[in-house]
């Protein structure tokens, strides 16, 4: 569900990218607009660039009093990998506690231009002065009981607040960008994944054996198709309550945590839990509810009617956590991570009309389903196999390049296992499905070998092709080591090409994807230049002020004695890199 929102999104960045260049004149102070207005700070950022929702922060450092910062905003969209980032402008609602005289607020963000040269600037911190009777408390305002019409309606119209930020003039509230609005260009698709999701989980062991048995107690079978049909709605209506009233709560935590659900010490706990959930799908142990819980959930078998139906809707959604569980749980974490209220209660009300169509046949027509058997069980571990390459695809961009490799090797060889490779293949089913277990054997294989030679940093087997440029792409590069690379270029009679980067850049990515393996950006780089690449960020950051680093990617030429020869902001097309390092200034720009 996340991987295919995310890649929908940034695909329409991509795309809306793809026609225009970054303005390389955009300041990260003067072209952030920041004021205060009706109890929130107010950040806005010109067409072209968006804010990154990793970033956003508005603190008080000093003086009296407390400040609390509130539930941020739902993210317009998502960046290359995976952040979420706002178009337009924010507000980031505070309040405060025991605040005097005029408080100083401290507010971080990261802003980011688009296509082609885009560039991400470093967190950006700037003060706001804004006086403590305009930040709202704990507690809305009551009005006193003597308070006259006129009064009241001036209070429901507060006057603009007057602020200043330090260093720069206000920005003026005529002409500050409008937010953008909420954008799904995958909405149908991803609503239909959320469909099938909830078909899938009505075939699991902890619900599909009990759909009959629930039609007959609720009294759907042998009434007529009519009556069948119409408890069987109301059965599915109370399963849709229970469910989106999940998704609602799960899309409200993700307003407040937002940021936090893109970080480490949130995705890989999660992805822990979701691996012991396939575990469990695959046998490994059980996940039930305690027997005396789960009698009572039940009932006593007369939940007949309408009323009856709609009360074993509600309690459906308990009584089949153990299995669907790990299914919903992924939609969920899709879910809080965007933030969205309304998309969230629709995604699951969707999920449960997907689980519920079963029920509505089962209802309707007294069909009678297929035995519960080895195809169930099957089912049930491809269901776990799902899940465990979630568990895995959900940490892939903060682990190392072997932890990746590893957690794929152990999804790839529980496939194996899944699909039958110790089974004997009695028909062409059969030796079909050990085909793919033989293949996926063969994968696991290969990626323990990427593992080994990720981890020990040597070479055991041949690469060719995107593998190839993705291990090459800083072939004989140094790192971090500027000192050394000037020298050697010194000795050689060539330039540096120091390559400015940060873990958090996605524009530093896409360069390494897309511009640094092409052939002749890489024989360029052989013939004439000594290549570094240096994290300012984080591992030498006694660099960032020496080469005046202002955003991320920077790349800059520099002769054997250090001095700059020119320098590129921002991911450029491979085209546009060459022209750059032959010095062609006008193809350049």
């Amino acid at each position: 569900m996340r991987a295919l929102n995310s890649f929908l999104l940034s695909l329409t960045l991509a795309v809306t990218a793809w026609a225009q260049r970054a303005d390389p004149s955009f300041d990260p102070v003067k072209d952030v607009s920041l004021r205060f207005e009706k109890g929130s700070v107010v950040v806005g950022v010109p067409s072209g660039a968006h804010l990154k929702a990793a970033f956003m922060e508005v603190v008080k450092k000093e003086g009296s009093g407390t400040l609390k910062m509130g539930k941020l905003p739902p993210t317009t969209a998502k960046d290359e990998i995976g952040d979420g980032i706002w178009h337009g402008q924010v507000k980031v609602p505070v309040s405060g506690e025991g605040l005097s005289g005029a408080v100083k607020l401290q507010v971080t963000y990261q802003p980011c231009t688009e296509g082609e040269g885009g560039v991400c600037y470093p967190p950006t911190t700037r003060t706001l002065e804004v006086k403590a009777a305009d930040i709202p408390g704990p507690k809305a305002a009551v009005l006193p009981a003597g308070n006259t019409p006129e009064a009241a309606k001036a209070e429901a119209q507060p006057a603009p607040v007057s602020a200043t930020v330090s260093g720069v003039p206000p920005s003026p509230a005529p002409g500050t960008p409008t937010p953008a609005s909420p954008s799904h260009p995958g909405l149908i698709w991803s609503l239909l994944l959320v469909f099938l999701a909830g078909m899938g989980a009505s075939l699991t062991p902890c619900v599909y054996p009990m759909i009959p048995i629930t039609m007959a107690i609720v009294g759907a079978k042998g009434g007529g198709k009519a009556r069948g049909f119409a408890l069987s709605a109301v059965l599915v209506l109370g399963m849709a309550v229970t469910y989106t009233t999940l998704g609602v709560l799960a899309a409200k935590s993700g307003a407040a945590f937002g940021a936090f659900a893109q970080k480490p010490a949130f995705l890989i706990p999660v992805s822990l839990l979701f691996a012991a959930f396939a575990l469990s799908l695959f046998g490994a142990f059980e996940i039930a509810l305690p027997p005396s819980l789960a009698m009572k959930l039940q009932g006593d078998g007369s939940r007949k009617g309408f009323g009856g139906a709609f009360l074993m809707g509600l309690v459906l959604g308990p009584l089949s956590a153990p299995c669907v569980g790990p299914v919903i749980g992924a939609v969920l974490v899709g879910i809080a991570q965007q933030g969205i209220v309304w998309l969230g209660g629709l995604q699951l009300f969707v999920f449960s009309l997907g689980m519920g169509v079963l029920f509505l046949a089962v209802g309707t027509f007294s069909a009678g389903l297929p035995k519960s058997g080895e195809w169930l069980t099957r089912f049930k571990q491809i269901m776990g196999l799902i899940v465990l390459g979630f568990a895995a695809w959900n940490v892939r961009l903060i682990v190392p390049a072997w932890a990746n490799d590893a957690m794929w090797t152990f999804v790839m060889l529980a496939g194996s296992a899944v699909f039958g490779l110790f089974e004997a293949a009695d028909d062409m089913v059969g030796q079909f499905r050990k085909a793919l277990a033989i293949l996926m054997l063969v994968l696991g294989a290969l990626l323990s070998v990427r593992m080994v030679e990720s981890f020990l940093s040597v070479e055991l087997l041949p690469r060719g092709g995107a593998a190839a440029a993705a291990k090459e792409e800083h072939g004989g590069w140094m790192e971090q080591d500027l000192e050394g690379a000037l020298a050697k270029a010194k000795a050689e009679h060539k330039v540096v090409l120091v390559d400015i980067y940060a873990e958090w850049c996605a524009q530093c990515k896409e360069l390494d994807e897309k511009t640094w393996p092409e052939a002749g950006v890489k024989q360029w780089l052989a013939q004439n230049a000594v290549a570094i690449r240096i994290d300012t960020d984080a591992k030498r950051k006694d660099l960032a002020a020496k080469l005046q680093i202002r955003s991320y990617p920077t790349v800059i030429l520099l002769d054997g004695e250090g001095r700059e020869l020119r320098r590129s902001l921002g991911f450029q097309k491979p085209e546009t890199m060459k022209a750059f390092l032959q010095g062609n200034a006008e193809a350049a720009r």
